[in-house]
């Protein structure tokens, strides 16, 4: 099975995001990811879903994303040819004898301090979802305490653009 990004530019009002996710269920399809934000325009938002299946399973998807009302545009994102990026707050245990190792595995993910105290240190980290998974696998020896991701926003690369005409 493969993995498919697809972005979605919808109308920006109450319900649209419970519609769209709801064709997923209703239909049995599976969401591996789910983003979603006010683009450029106020009057839209952008969805990214991610899922895993079959050419026809994404053809399918498609067409029906496509018959939604307030969905106006639908595109498959070529991953080779899409920035994606992916968003991890992590807080991890602080101690005297891990808070170097700690830092040091900081500055090589080229992640960042954004919290400090005497028990505990909030790391922030963006990057493709392999970079976040390995960054967690290192930071799970010191102690994770809590952690939140934002899931994968995809944009494409150059001057293609996922936009509606105004």
């Amino acid at each position: 099975m493969n993995q498919y990004v697809i972005g979605a530019i919808v109308s920006n009002i109450s319900g649209v995001l419970s519609r769209v996710s709801g064709m997923f269920t209703r239909r049995g399809f599976n969401i591996d990811c789910l983003t979603v934000g006010e683009t450029e325009f106020a009057e839209f938002s952008r969805i990214t879903v991610v899922f895993h299946g079959d050419e026809d399973i994404k053809e399918r998807i498609i067409k029906q994303l496509e018959k939604l009302h307030d969905v106006k545009e639908v595109e498959v994102l070529n991953p080779q040819e899409t920035v994606i990026r992916e968003l991890l707050l992590i807080k991890v245990r602080n101690t005297p004898s891990t808070r170097q190792d700690i830092m040091t595995a900081v500055e090589i993910f080229r992640s960042k301090i954004v919290d400090y105290s005497p028990t505990a240190i909030v790391c922030e980290l963006t990057g493709e979802t392999s970079k976040i998974n390995a960054f967690i696998d290192l930071m799970k020896p010191y102690g994770i305490m809590e952690m939140c991701r934002t899931g994968i926003v995809a944009i494409e690369r150059g001057d293609n653009c996922l936009t509606t005409e105004r």
